[in-house]
C-alpha cells in the first residue's frame, strides 16, 4: 500500500475525515479507503476547514501537493474523477 493523504500531510484529522472512512474507494491508487483519492470525497478535512462537494473543491484539490504526488506516482494508471466516482 502506498502513502495516504493523512500520512503525507500529517494532518491528524483522519479519524474525522470522510476520506479515511470511505471504504468504497479502498485500493484506489493502492491506498487505504479514499486515502489516495480524497479529492472525490465531499466533506474532507483539508487545511483548516471542511471542504464541500467535488464541484466546490476540485479546483483547490488540483493545486494540492498530495494530488500532484499521486498523479505523478500513478502515471498512466492515474484514475480520472469519473473513474473514481464509478467506484463509489
Amino acid at each position: 500500500m502506498k502513502a495516504n493523504c493523512w500520512e503525507v500531510t500529517k494532518c491528524g484529522k483522519e479519524k474525522d475525515c470522510p476520506a479515511f472512512a470511505n471504504t468504497r474507494l479502498n485500493g484506489a491508487h493502492d491506498g487505504k479507503n479514499a486515502g489516495r483519492a480524497c479529492w472525490v470525497v465531499a466533506g474532507t478535512m483539508c487545511g483548516v476547514a471542511v471542504q464541500g462537494t467535488l464541484a466546490q473543491k476540485i479546483g483547490d484539490c488540483a493545486k494540492c501537493e498530495f494530488y500532484g504526488q499521486v498523479k505523478s506516482e500513478e502515471g498512466g494508471a492515474f484514475m480520472t474523477v469519473n473513474d473514481l466516482q464509478m467506484m463509489m
